[in-house]
């Protein structure tokens, strides 16, 4: 085997989002050498490294021996990558993208080509939505028996991390308070029978495909209900939306079409989507995202 290929390091959006830790450094540090030792290994020729990328992994535009395309994703070996194929397994190609070949224990999967620059952020927004919506429902299935957390479990991990932050008590604490308020109202969960959720579904997560127009990639699988897998077709968009006149009135509107769409209720959609919103605006320290949950 040679030496890897100058082309495949990392992109700078990983490099910045993945390099604060040592063992992720290390792996950083290594990545090109791990690219080029799955090419090998699984006979794949190189186009380039998919930029800007992902902020947990990188892709890799490549061929298999027969001319077929494919991406040769490698993630941060912390267990996110055998969730997602087992995720992606379950659904089998049904409203999400297929695995060709994989190895979770390394977070390395070959996955099929899909467009990567045509996302449903590409279409006008009330068309992306009707997409995503009808893409969400084909994921929607019963939980696949392989264990996969919960709603609840996940989101009791965020709920620690919100209290213990000092800047968001500083920052927001009575939208954090309120966060935390409902996320203890809503995780027990609506009584409905949980199912496979995608756990990060966006209209920049649905691919433009060849063997059906659209597509989910990148999943962080969890099992629960429906609602909280559509917090973020909530917060697409938020640029757009804050800068518009009228953004809550707008924003209620959403949510009401959402759920309304999807059977799920408006009061647990919107709780959700604010607890999200809050838990990610302080993870980021963003503070658009927290003027975003205000609005809710």
């Amino acid at each position: 085997m040679g030496h890897a290929d100058d082309r495949l390091g990392p992109p700078a959006r990983l490099m910045r989002a993945a390099g604060a830790t040592g063992g992720a450094r290390q792996w950083l540090a290594r990545l090109p050498m791990t690219a080029q030792e799955y090419l090998d290994r699984w006979e794949l020729t190189p186009e380039r490294v998919q930029t800007p990328g992902g902020r947990s992994s990188m892709a890799v535009l490549v061929h298999q021996a027969d001319g077929t395309p494919a991406v040769l994703k490698l993630a941060l070996p912390d267990g996110r990558a055998a969730a997602e194929l087992t995720a992606l397994e379950h659904w089998n190609g049904l409203g999400a993208v297929r695995v060709l070949r994989a190895e979770p224990e390394a977070g390395a999967l070959l996955l099929e080509r899909l467009h990567g620059d045509v996302s449903l952020r590409s279409l006008p927004e009330q068309k992306a939505l009707l997409e995503a919506s009808a893409t969400l429902q084909r994921l929607w299935v019963a939980p696949p028996p392989s264990a996969l957390p919960s709603v609840a479990d996940r989101t009791a991990a965020q709920a620690d991390g919100l209290r213990a932050s000092a800047w968001a008590a500083e920052t927001a604490g009575p939208l954090v308070a309120e966060a935390l308020e409902l996320r203890d109202a809503l995780a027990p969960g609506p009584g409905e029978p949980a199912v496979l959720l995608h756990g990060d579904y966006r209209q920049g997560k649905v691919l433009a495909g060849d063997r059906t127009p659209w597509l989910a990639i990148s999943p962080r699988p969890l099992v629960g209900e429906r609602a909280y897998d559509l917090a973020w077709l909530v917060r697409d968009r938020a640029d757009t939306l804050l800068a518009s006149p009228g953004a809550a009135a707008i924003l209620r509107r959403r949510i009401a079409k959402l759920a309304d769409s999807l059977e799920v209720e408006r009061e647990r959609l919107r709780g959700w989507a604010l607890f999200r919103a809050v838990e990610a605006g302080v993870r980021e320290r963003s503070e658009p995202l927290l003027e975003f949950a205000a609005l809710l």
